[in-house]
């Protein structure tokens, strides 16, 4: 059963007053861990090894577990929490982690250590294991390569049936996953697929080659992870298989490290929309120092660009003294334009993540812009004219309903494009969002209100 919150908390304060007795009973420790989820036990372990006095009851409740269990719940932590756990142990404890963990987590822990620390620890292992590694290992980050693992079942081509059905025995315990089975060739090239139900329903002799899926679905080891996880997403793959430049396969992306991948895009996105830079950990876990830096550029920078919204208003100085009911609509013309534009822009970047959108179909999105962008702006300029009635005339009004048409139309026409044009000049559209967005447009709708105004209100006063 998974655990809420209050159930791991209450689980941390039962290990922790166990470990707080003159000897505690590690037999106790053992079957109570033994009952636990991995993942349960990675979260308890996260919060005692943020705090240093707990950190050495994490260290002994890891060290009661089994390699393999102790392997396993290290992968559940955040890199942080790995390092500080790896930099307690001696090189023969943490190679003994790194043996029992799958291949893409042991990669992501190893890239995470020291220069020294790396070339102890490779100069101790095996040849095959230390170039597996190292070959993982060196994949750039962001990429399928650095997400795959290498632990998946092959089959050769030519085997029969059965053949294959004992290769899966022989690579079931060391794998990934089972259910999805791949055939190569003599020189390790993919050349089709298929389940393992198809194996087991098959005919003992028959051969593999004239069962299996030849057209594959694969990805190529140097492909952006964002795309891995959209292709697997898009036709529902429990495992993704990875290719070389010469079509050798060399790993799978497994649907869960795909999820994990959409995860973290989506989060990124959704920081880089609100203007932060990407964090390297989650918010509630991040140094202050991090979280200030990542925020305070586009803050200073932002204020500097409101700079010219007040510039607007100083420009504007005569309508405004003579008409100051003008004031009472500013703050409503422009949020309502920039909440129009930030809606555009967040539709837009989106669908730019997951593909829906694309440079080819600007012009067709802008069309559909125009219309739905003019009759939003026209339902908030009849819905705000009955108050600028009441508040200055009709003529007052008239400006209101105007200025509200016309900013909501250019917020939104700026925040649909917007996105687009920082594509065409390789800067990540999700930076177009809110921030960004909301304060061009103050500044634009100060500029677009006031000129409307003037322009009105002097032909009424003539």
């Amino acid at each position: 059963m998974a655990l809420n919150d209050e159930s791991l908390q209450e689980l941390k304060a039962e290990l922790l007053d166990e470990l707080a007795k003159e000897a505690p009973s590690k037999t106790v420790l053992s079957l109570r861990l033994a009952e636990t989820r991995s993942a349960d036990i990675g979260e308890v372990l996260e919060e005692m090894i943020e705090d240093d006095e707990e950190l050495s009851a994490a260290l002994l409740l890891l060290d009661i577990l089994s390699a393999e269990r102790a392997a396993n719940v290290l992968g559940y932590l955040p890199g942080e929490s790995q390092l500080e756990v790896v930099g307690q142990l001696d090189d023969s404890q943490v190679l003994k982690l790194l043996e029992e963990m799958g291949s893409d987590e042991r990669a992501d822990l190893f890239n995470l250590l020291s220069e020294d620390r790396r070339e102890a620890l490779l100069r101790r292992m095996a040849h095959r294991e230390r170039e597996a590694l190292k070959r993982l290992a060196s994949y750039e980050e962001g990429t399928a390569g650095a997400i795959m693992t290498s632990d998946y079942v092959a089959i050769a081509s030519g085997m029969t049936v059965s053949q294959a059905m004992m290769r899966v025995r022989q690579t079931a315990p060391d794998a990934e996953t089972v259910y999805q089975l791949y055939i190569l060739d003599s020189d390790g090239q993919l050349i089709g697929t298929m389940s393992l139900r198809q194996l087991m329903v098959a005919r003992p002799g028959a051969i593999v080659d004239d069962i299996m899926i030849k057209d594959v679905i694969s990805t190529r080891v140097d492909n952006a992870q964002e795309d891995v996880a959209r292709i697997v997403a898009k036709y529902d793959l429990l495992a993704l298989p990875v290719i070389d430049a010469d079509g050798r396969m060399v790993g799978i992306v497994t649907h869960d490290d795909a999820m994990d991948v959409a995860e973290s895009e989506a989060t990124e996105d959704f920081h880089k929309g609100m203007s932060i830079g990407q964090l390297e950990d989650g918010v509630s876990r991040v140094r202050l120092w991090s979280l200030y830096r990542k925020r305070v550029f586009w803050l200073v920078l932002l204020v500097f660009a409101n700079l010219f919204s007040g510039a607007g208003i100083a420009y504007f100085e005569e309508t405004i003294a003579v008409h100051v009911a003008l004031v009472f609509f500013l703050p409503l013309l422009i949020g309502s334009g920039g909440n129009a534009g930030a809606q555009a822009a967040t539709l837009m970047v989106r669908g730019m993540a997951t593909g829906d959108v694309g440079v080819k179909d600007w012009g067709k999105l802008l069309g559909r812009e125009l219309l739905v962008a003019g009759s939003l702006g026209i339902t908030m300029a009849i819905a705000v004219t009955p108050i600028g009635i009441m508040r200055g005339g009709e003529a007052l009004a008239m400006v209101v309903a105007f200025s509200m048409v016309t900013i909501v139309l250019f917020g939104s026409l700026l925040g649909m494009c917007l996105p687009f044009v920082l594509e065409r000049f390789k800067v990540d559209p999700a930076t177009a969002s809110a921030p960004l967005v909301t304060t061009l447009i103050d500044a634009s709708g100060v500029v677009i209100y006031f000129s409307i105004a003037t322009l009105i209100l002097t032909d009424v006063s003539m």
